[in-house]
């Protein structure tokens, strides 16, 4: 079984400081590290014991990380959770699937529906109308007992990964997206993007059966058999997660002060040493002048991240090289 990319950059920056990496060779994604001073931690793919269980429980609750976000003054996405009918019934609370479409309305279409707790853009759909609300919203509930219906904001969608008051990485993320050659069908691009992800070590990680991508194509008024004409772009996603194929642009370099603070202080008032802050503004190398976070995430997997260059995958493995120091010279306290 091939090691995945986390846990080989885990074993090789753990060597660096001399640390010792147990793997479970059953599920090669789960580990314990011991470092010299006879310190001990795990991981779970790119969960590690820095942030406190509650903090991490606290970002992975879209709604509820809302909430603290909007309490400590930061601008954040217009919106509110609805529940399944159990959910509702349980907790007495009438928001149900079809409250949900009527504060729909109310926002005023398009609006993106996505589930409360799940990661990585699993579902996070930009609805038009009616049925393509209600088709979003029965696809979440299948999965997890709540979605959230939120205003939707136009900008360009970046991602700054913050540890202990220092940026480690930014980067602007697009959406799953192709690029006609005038021959090729839609389907044959997809394809070819999916074999160019694999080259590059990413895996394959386009979903031809996401009915997200049918709904988008079909709002272009194509098909998987649509010939594309040459250098015409088609989005195939509106989430730019780089999970479902979405590719990073790198700011690192340049991101303004301005928003190096802003990510930095969220993840302070969030309580998280290591986190992902997830916005949406119109350029992230100028002064600060208006934004939207998204979410904020406590395991940022950086695993595509790396996967867009030598820069990129270095970036990584000085990342994970903070983290286990950060680990290595922890006071033992109890954490996730």
């Amino acid at each position: 079984m091939q090691t995945p990319f986390v846990t080989s950059i885990i074993q090789k920056v753990a060597e660096e400081i001399g640390a010792v990496v147990l793997v479970d060779p059953e599920c090669n994604f789960v580990g314990l590290i011991t470092f010299k001073n006879g310190n001990k931690t795990f991981f779970r793919t790119t969960r590690f014991s820095i942030n406190s269980f509650a903090s991490a429980a606290i970002a992975k609750d879209k709604g509820v990380s809302s909430f603290f976000l909007n309490k400590f003054g930061y601008k954040v996405t217009e919106g509110k959770t609805f529940f399944s009918e159990e959910l509702c019934e349980e907790i007495a609370n009438p928001r149900n699937i079809d409250a949900g479409f009527y504060y729909a309305k109310e926002l005023g279409f398009p609006v993106i529906v996505k589930p409360i707790n799940l990661s990585q853009g699993i579902f996070v759909t930009k609805v038009h109308n009616k049925q393509e609300y209600y088709q979003a919203a029965k696809k979440i509930l299948q999965k997890t007992t709540g979605f959230i219906v939120e205003r939707f904001y136009s900008g360009n969608d970046y991602r700054i990964v913050v540890l202990d008051d220092e940026v480690v990485s930014a980067y602007q993320r697009i959406p799953l997206f192709i690029i006609g050659d005038g021959q090729s069908n839609v389907l044959e691009l997809m394809q070819q993007k999916q074999e160019s992800f694999i080259k590059n070590g990413r895996k394959e990680i386009i979903d031809f059966e996401d009915y997200r991508i049918k709904k988008n194509l079909r709002r272009r008024k194509l098909t998987f058999n649509s010939v594309i004409p040459k250098n015409n772009i088609v989005y195939l996603l509106d989430n730019a997660n780089l999970s479902t194929g979405g590719e990073a642009i790198d700011f690192t370099e340049n991101i303004h002060p301005d928003f190096q603070k802003l990510a930095v202080s969220i993840a302070k008032d969030m309580e998280l040493r290591l986190a992902g802050v997830d916005i949406l503004t119109s350029d992230i190398t100028l002064p600060m002048v208006d934004y939207t976070i998204i979410e904020v995430n406590g395991a940022p997997s950086l695993t595509h991240y790396a996967s867009f260059g030598k820069v990129q995958t270095k970036r990584v493995e000085n990342l994970y090289l903070k983290i286990l120091k950060a680990l290595e010279n922890e006071n033992h306290r109890e954490k996730h």
